[in-house]
């Protein structure tokens, strides 16, 4: 196979810095519910995007060398193509997780099914001719209300529409990318395929001893590589060196639990007949390190007090997908009131991906979190939910 050859055309640095981020954060969750699924559709769409992603960093490094012609220009650019080059290590990793799935590599069905637990369903499906959703806007088909099921993203040939609107109009050929619950995976494959869906049958394995003390380990792993990547992202966006500390120790923290999850395979790998069984899970937690490794390069342009360029905050702000931080007034409505009362991502479309409390920080909230006056919010979604978001936690008005 020969390496592909790039071919350079004029790009502005912001957008490039953008839409590598969205292909990363989206690599990102294609990979593990690839993983999760044994979904080789979405692995080999992950490899794709790893295609798209070399191809935009070799415009990023262009353009870069091309807008400077003084060294403090130079200087001013370090920041940038740092974050650039963070983001196509985590689209390596995410390959790398994709081809797990891709070279048959042995993953415990217990890991996947811990895994599904705390994970929604991503389906990949292409509209069919026939289709009714061939033609319709999103906000015409009410996908979320008719199958419980979501767009993230839409590939068109080449092109990939990240977070699509309720204006986007889908065309025939178009493949979706969507998530949502077991349940409505049948209803959306359908409708945009009109086939029936076939799930894939899996095969269970011989119970590995002790495997629930490194199920415990990979999913927190998993959790915490995709809260490294957001917290990473946030931290930039608001010059905030508390988050790109929290960031640090996390990279630290999966550190030892990689080398945690290596000891328990060589110990297993003494009880197991095929070792094959066990590859899978050293690929997975290397991979999931590596993610918040890059995580960490990003994080560290604050740490470092690398002068952060404008375009930097910009490509985040003008991201499909926003990060926004909020703090909790004493007089919210929210006060009090648990995550799973507030149903925040139905009534909003936004993740809390941690909370800073006083001094402290709680990661991946709960349902039954109580939120607390003084609570600051870092949460990602779309731009839409951020407005409704504020709009949520803002103090009522006296009559």
């Amino acid at each position: 196979m020969f390496p592909k050859e790039f071919r350079y055309s004029p790009r502005n640095l912001k957008d490039l810095l953008t839409e590598m981020k969205d292909t990363s954060e989206l690599m990102v969750d294609l990979a593990y519910s690839a993983m999760i699924y044994d979904d080789e559709d979405i692995a080999e769409e992950v490899l794709n995007l790893e295609d798209k992603m070399d191809t935009l960093d070799y415009h990023m490094k262009m353009a870069a060398m091309l807008s400077t012609r003084r060294v403090d220009e130079a200087e001013e650019l370090l920041g940038v193509l740092k974050v650039a080059a963070s983001s196509e290590n985590i689209s390596n990793a995410a390959g790398d997780i994709a081809k797990i799935v891709l070279m048959n590599m042995g993953i415990p069905m217990e890991l996947k099914v811990a895994l599904r637990e705390a994970e929604e369903t991503v389906v990949r499906a292409t509209v069919a001719e026939e289709s009714l959703m061939a033609g319709s806007t999103l906000g015409d088909l009410e996908l979320d209300l008719e199958t419980g099921m979501w767009i993230i993203a839409i590939r068109r040939n080449e092109d990939w529409i990240y977070d699509p609107d309720h204006e986007t109009r889908l065309r025939q050929g178009d493949v979706l990318i969507a998530r949502g619950h077991d349940e409505g995976v049948p209803l959306f494959f359908e409708m945009a395929t009109t086939r029936k869906f076939i799930p894939r049958e899996i095969e269970h394995n011989k119970p590995l001893k002790d495997l629930e003390h490194a199920v415990d380990i990979i999913v927190d792993m998993k959790n915490m590589s995709e809260l490294s990547v957001g917290l990473a992202y946030s931290a930039i966006l608001f010059d905030n060196e508390d988050i790109a500390y929290e960031v640090s120790a996390l990279e630290s923290e999966m550190d030892s639990m990689k080398y945690e999850l290596q000891h328990w395979v060589l110990e297993t790998a003494k009880h197991v007949e095929d070792v094959n069984l066990l590859r899978g899970i050293l690929h997975l937690a290397s991979a999931s390190e590596a993610i918040s490794d890059a995580a960490y390069g990003i994080a560290d342009t604050v740490l470092r007090d690398i002068e952060l360029h404008p375009i930097i905050t910009l490509a985040v702000r003008n991201s499909e997908e926003v990060i926004t931080r909020l703090q909790v007034e004493k007089c919210s409505p929210i006060v009090g009131k648990t995550f799973s009362e507030l149903r925040l991502e139905t009534e909003t479309g936004l993740h809390v991906m941690a909370i800073k409390r006083a001094e402290r920080w709680v990661y991946a909230p709960k349902s039954n979190t109580v939120v607390q006056a003084g609570d600051m919010l870092i949460a990602r979604g779309s731009r839409i939910g951020e407005g409704a978001l504020i709009e949520m936690c803002e103090c009522k008005l006296r009559q």
